[in-house]
């Protein structure tokens, strides 16, 4: 299982995104457990159980704060293209995620 942790300004807008991401995830076969919080909470959500870690384009400035917390773990970390974000492509977000994870 490929557990994904979405990061925004308030975890509500990413919401549609991983709804995309998990019918992508659905197409490939891939069982994931992707679930979108406010930036606020990174420091509660991220653990060693955690596979990748995306931000929203709106917090990609918190990055390297994020950043400090994943490197704790080992996860990856990185911030969601604009265009994949702003067309809700589930399907190329999910695919970064993937590559990251494969990375780790």
């Amino acid at each position: 299982m490929l557990k994904i942790r979405l990061f925004c300004a308030g975890g509500m807008s990413t919401s549609l995104l991983v709804r995309k991401m998990e019918a992508a995830a659905a197409e490939e076969g891939v069982e994931v457990d992707i679930i979108a919080h406010g930036v606020g909470s990174a420091d509660r959500e991220i653990d060693a159980t955690v596979d990748v870690v995306l931000l929203g384009p709106q917090v990609g400035y918190q990055k390297a704060q994020i950043q400090k917390v994943c490197d704790q773990f080992g996860v990856p970390c990185d911030v969601i293209p604009m265009v994949d974000y702003g067309m809700v492509n589930g399907k190329n977000v999910f695919a970064l995620a993937r590559k990251m994870a494969a990375s780790k």
